[in-house]
């Protein structure tokens, strides 16, 4: 075991005694897909949310009867003062003038853009920091508020998609979903970017179960609904529903 991750498991473990201990409520960071696996094998009881459904960057929450509406995040809306004269910007873009800001990437969650604004989700300590410093995005000058409306939700809801799979091997619904040979999705299990339900795996025949998401860094996310049928070849059709 790497000395970053004993790190984070006694940080998740302190977090949790003093949840239990003293009957209150903790929370991490936003926690990172590394840092959701290992997580995920503490086996420690806790609820994870990052702002809306399905955030691939998620805070983890220690305590008796923690629900979501506990957490302690907020949503910036970052958008062009005048969007006639706005550059087009991108994810890169808005990370990038948050970070020349000084602010650590453990307290900022997912950054969706939508109709040209961006969409950050933040821990609420640094909402009001943002909304005062941030004023330009790339070249655009920009205005930032926080804010209880979220356009972008239906565009960002997983699309059902059947596909035609030899088996249920990982490594296969992974070739078929990204349009990878077998090599190259190979290789993404050997480079750690493949994640069964938050989990690191390195595990390429892993057999998909009913409901198991699957998150590969660098694509997306998919999740594993059911097999429909068989074709008269013997190759499975099956459901999924892909994020994009």
């Amino acid at each position: 075991m790497t000395d970053s991750k004993k790190i984070t498991e006694k940080r998740f473990n302190e977090l949790y005694d003093r949840a239990y201990d003293k009957h209150y409520t903790a929370f991490t960071e936003f926690l990172n897909l590394e840092e959701q696996s290992i997580l995920a094998g503490s086996y420690l009881p806790c609820v994870t949310y990052g702002g809306y459904e399905s955030a691939e960057r998620v805070v983890a929450g220690f305590g008796e009867d923690v629900g979501t509406d506990d957490f302690p995040i907020v949503c910036v809306c970052i958008k062009p003062a005048s969007q006639k004269f706005a550059d087009k910007l991108s994810h890169r873009d808005f990370l990038g003038a948050l970070m020349n800001l000084g602010i650590r990437r453990e307290l900022l969650g997912d950054i969706i853009i939508y109709e040209n604004c961006g969409y950050l989700f933040c821990l609420e300590k640094i909402g009001e920091y943002v909304t005062d410093s941030l004023t330009k995005v790339k070249h655009t000058t920009i205005k930032a508020e926080v804010t209880d409306s979220l356009p972008f939700l239906t565009s960002i809801q997983p699309k059902s998609q059947e596909l035609i799979v030899s088996s249920l091997r990982l490594d296969v619904l992974i070739s078929a979903v990204y349009r990878l040979s077998r090599k190259e999705a190979s290789l993404l299990f050997q480079q750690g970017k493949v994640f069964v339900n938050s989990a690191q795996t390195t595990n390429s025949s892993y057999t998909a179960k009913e409901n198991d998401i699957f998150s590969v860094r660098g694509f997306g996310r998919f999740e594993y609904i059911s097999t429909v049928r068989s074709t008269k070849k013997d190759r499975l059709v099956v459901e999924l529903k892909i994020y994009r």
